[in-house]
């Protein structure tokens, strides 16, 4: 079994977090939004279905996790999750909290404007009330 290796567009434009029993939570390098997203540590996977069960169900968990801890974190109106990988193929999942009054709303923000780099504090508290809602 081989390294698992992270699309080079993906290192580029996240940051890792932490690692669970499949996925790499990682968070987008847009201060825009609360923008996380999940990879799950597979290589030549673009497809949900090409994950065995086990992964499927692992993938699903982890997604849950991640969506009710930025909802919880953020107080979010909408947590968006979404896995489309028509640019980036190498499978991941989306988990963005969105309010009304967030760039482009209720529109979708892939593709919309220009990312906006974190503040460093803003982006460390953001984290850590992320990973203090996942535990609890």
């Amino acid at each position: 079994m081989s390294a698992f290796e992270l699309d080079p567009r993906l290192a580029r434009d996240t940051e890792l977090v932490e690692s669970f029993g499949l996925c790499q939570l990682r968070m987008m390098k847009d201060s825009r939004w609360p923008w996380f997203m999940l990879v799950p540590q597979r290589n030549d996977v673009s497809e949900l279905f090409e994950l065995t069960p086990l992964d499927q169900a692992l993938l699903t968990f982890e997604t849950n996790m991640v969506a009710a801890a930025l909802k919880k974190a953020t107080g979010a109106e909408k947590i968006n999750v979404a896995a489309i990988g028509n640019i980036v193929r190498q499978l991941h999942v989306h988990i963005v909290a969105r309010f009304d009054r967030d760039p482009n709303w209720p529109g979708p923000i892939w593709g919309y404007g220009q990312a906006e780099p974190y503040e460093d504090t803003a982006k460390q508290l953001l984290i850590k009330s992320l990973t203090e809602n996942l535990v609890s």
